[in-house]
């Protein structure tokens, strides 16, 4: 009994004594967290979208303290909560400017089809069959909304064309919708932009013109009517470089397949198409 006894108060005694230099060393080596991380991440949004490249707000919190990101860093941010921020920083705030996304495809129902597509109501899945989708036009919108059920924002809808549309007071940038696309037509442009080019295809004139009523022909009458040089074509699409643009709309209006929309003269909608 007294073996007992004694192999309890000696584990006893060892527990404690474990646990007091346990205690102490937790103290000598401790990592002392930056206040602020806690006032920054209170800050921020809480959507956890990745739209700030890092895995989420309290890794974008850490970042930003730790100088490794912009105080506004968050693309979902208020202005003021960038401000808060800043001031939690005790930075100046540099203006951003706003960003978000673009459906560059107007085709939708426009578009001929290979066969129709009878499954599970998703992108991707929907073009693994046959190789390239449904579509004849391998760079088109397939419309399953995969993008529209990522975007915790309710920025995206599937309009009448069967396209995926992007409302850009809505959107915040956040590049879900861009990452879980696989066809890649959803794209970045500034949010005040006039200017939209509405496809993706990068095949040549007769082929584009075949596969969808519109599409880019590679006519190059945007690029040369052009004064500022914004537009060129870039593997037989056009692109605008809106660094150069000035949202003339000769581009939009010498287009003969109404591919590129001045969205200015058209209301503040994306896209916008006139069938």
């Amino acid at each position: 009994m007294l073996v007992i006894l004694y192999a309890v108060l000696i584990l006893g005694a060892l527990g404690a004594l474990f646990g007091l230099v346990l205690a102490v060393a937790s103290k000598i080596f401790e990592v002392k967290k930056d206040p602020r991380i806690g006032e920054v991440l209170s800050t921020l949004p809480g959507a956890n979208c990745g739209g700030c490249g890092f895995a989420g707000c309290a890794a974008c919190a850490e970042a930003i303290v730790a100088g490794r990101a912009p105080v506004n860093a968050c693309p979902v941010c208020s202005g003021a909560q960038t401000t808060h921020i800043a001031a939690i920083m005790g930075v100046d705030v540099t203006a951003a400017e706003r960003r978000v996304a673009f459906v560059r495809c107007a085709g939708g129902t426009r578009a001929n089809r290979k066969f129709h597509y009878i499954g599970l109501p998703d992108c991707a899945a929907a073009l693994k069959v046959g190789g390239t989708g449904p579509l004849s036009c391998a760079y088109g919108c397939l419309g399953f909304g995969s993008c529209m059920k990522v975007c915790t924002f309710g920025a995206i809808h599937i309009n009448q064309y069967g396209v995926a549309q992007v409302n850009p007071d809505k959107c915040t940038d956040c590049r879900r919708c861009m990452a879980v696309c696989p066809q890649k037509v959803i794209v970045e442009v500034p949010y005040n932009a006039d200017i939209m080019v509405n496809c993706s295809s990068k095949e040549r004139g007769a082929v584009a013109r075949s596969n969808c009523a519109f599409s880019c022909i590679t006519c190059r009458l945007c690029e040369k009517n052009c004064a500022s040089g914004a537009v060129t074509i870039e593997d037989n699409i056009a692109v605008i470089d809106y660094t150069k643009c000035t949202s003339c709309g000769t581009c939009a209006a010498k287009c003969p397949r109404k591919v590129i929309r001045d969205i200015h003269a058209d209301g503040k909608v994306m896209p916008v198409v006139v069938g």
